[in-house]
């Protein structure tokens, strides 16, 4: 089956792929498709559900193809939760790096420097069904960045029951426990780990 990864983010496109495989890995065998500079809307929602299908409704509908988008954030625990749905702009900051930064600042002296990854993934139909899976990872933040591997928040998070940040891991071993991994092997579990999506009408 032909898939839309609603994103432009080519770190989630990799992960996705890696974590869908083919059918000879065990995975789904999906053929999956970016997007190719088709404009996404504007993440207006107030939670990972509404921003994932907002993504995903809107290039199943612009393409005629089932689509997959995902939201997802960093909820620090010492700043109520934030940032959230707004990790990827948090602070207004232009850049990784920068976000990362701030993030710092913002717990700079915190004892409690505990947080969790969170990531919810839609699949939407051009007929309108939605699939919607959602996986968590807890952890502690460290005071400085690690490891040159990952992006986004990755360099200074500690999953539970590790010693390395994300960034300090492949691929394949952050796949195997991520927050994303988690909701994208909900998925394949859902479709039986290689058996296609119901067939769905396409738009006209």
């Amino acid at each position: 089956m032909r898939v839309v990864v609603a994103t432009g983010n080519a770190g989630k496109v990799r992960e996705i792929a890696e974590a869908l495989g083919n059918l000879e890995a065990g995975g789904l065998g999906w053929q999956l498709e970016a997007l190719n500079g088709l404009p996404l809307p504007e993440e207006t929602g107030t939670t990972y559900e509404e921003n994932a299908a907002l993504k995903a409704c809107a290039a199943a509908i612009t393409t005629g193809l089932p689509a997959l988008a995902d939201d997802s954030g960093l909820e620090v625990a010492a700043l109520n939760g934030q940032p959230g749905v707004y990790s990827a702009r948090f602070g207004n900051r232009a850049n990784d790096t920068e976000r990362n930064v701030y993030l710092l600042e913002k717990l700079r002296g915190a004892a409690d420097r505990r947080a969790k990854f969170v990531s919810v993934v839609i699949l939407a139909y051009p007929d309108g069904h939605l699939e919607t899976y959602r996986g968590e990872l807890p952890g502690t933040l460290l005071e400085g960045p690690r490891g040159e591997n990952g992006f986004g928040y990755d360099p200074l998070f500690v999953p539970d029951g590790e010693t390395r940040t994300l960034a300090e891991m492949t691929v394949a071993e952050k796949r195997a426990i991520s927050h994303r991994g988690r909701a994208l092997a909900a998925l394949m579990q859902a479709h039986e780990g290689g058996r296609p999506a119901p067939e769905v009408s396409q738009v006209e």
